[in-house]
């Protein structure tokens, strides 16, 4: 897992070349102006979804985790924070290889870290993770999907 502000995502582009995909997507685009929902950048291999949630509570978090994709979670429209816990530290799970993510309800996370808007949080696929914790009555945010390489 890694957070930053979003004007150092350049530096990580050495870990996956396409997250430079997901820095010219976000210089070309007004990210507010977006309708919510999926936007193909480069195929199936990068992509956003624009989500508009309501927040929810540490406990009423959802872990989750995926394989094949890395996200990058942003949020608008006030802070969201993250629980993580690492997936070599989860119990068995069914794991929904279509969708890409495997839910675990009432797994509690290990730690949280908040992520402001000007920022951005990574999760790969080692990182278990509960989204969506805030007290914002409706939460607007992009997450990235890319391959993972």
């Amino acid at each position: 897992m890694i957070i930053d502000k979003l004007e150092n995502l350049e530096k990580y582009f050495s870990l996956n070349p396409l997250f430079k995909e997901v820095a010219d997507f976000l210089h070309a685009n007004d990210m507010n102006a977006l309708s919510t929902g999926i936007h193909k950048i480069k195929g199936d291999d990068v992509f956003v979804n624009i989500q508009e949630a309501k927040g929810k509570k540490q406990e009423e978090a959802v872990v989750e985790y995926h394989h094949k994709m890395v996200d990058i979670q942003i949020p608008f429209s006030g802070p969201e924070t993250y629980g993580y816990i690492p997936v070599a530290d989860l119990p068995a799970a069914d794991f929904d290889e279509e969708k890409d993510v495997a839910l675990l309800p009432g797994v509690a996370s290990q730690s949280y870290v908040t992520c402001q808007p000007g920022m951005f949080v990574i999760f790969f696929p080692q990182d278990g993770h509960a989204p969506f914790i805030t007290d914002e009555p409706l939460l607007r945010k992009a997450i990235f999907k890319i391959k993972s390489l």
